[in-house]
């Protein structure tokens, strides 16, 4: 049976490759869909409250009772201040806040991988799909 895990997540990659791509071509607007730095920040942020939140669903299978409890608090407070950093900050602030949600949410994903809850396979897709994705926050900044 062929996992489709994998084929999902890498093409989760391509909004954020593109949009980085707009974004140092100069393109400030997506036809359809708008300022090219919102597009960008909106989709960062439901991604990494979807990974949050499976972050969330995972703290239900720890069986460390400390770490459990800290794996819920964490994922919820990552999402929250996402938003409210959507909500408050200009792109120029905001998309370090993002490279950095992403790489908390990679050193969890090496923590639960080291707890046997992650598989080996799952946690080398989540390190390259994160270095894609932290780079491509890093090039809109830069481009920014």
């Amino acid at each position: 049976m062929i996992k489709l895990y994998p084929f999902l997540t890498y093409a989760g990659t391509l909004p954020f490759i593109f949009c980085a791509t707009c974004l140092i071509s100069g393109v400030d607007v997506i036809p359809i869909l708008g300022d090219t730095e919102k597009v960008l920040s909106v989709y960062g942020l439901v991604i990494a409250s979807f990974i949050a939140g499976a972050h969330w669903g995972q703290h239900i299978i720890v069986n460390d009772g400390l770490w459990s409890q800290s794996l819920a608090i964490l994922s919820n407070a990552i999402a929250v201040l996402l938003w409210f950093g959507f909500l408050l900050l200009s792109f120029k602030i905001l998309w370090s806040i993002f490279a950095a949600a992403f790489i908390v949410l990679l050193i969890i994903d090496y923590r639960l991988f080291q707890m046997d809850v992650i598989t080996l396979h799952y946690f080398q897709t989540r390190i390259l799909v994160s270095c894609i994705v932290i780079n491509s926050f890093i090039i809109t900044g830069i481009a920014s």
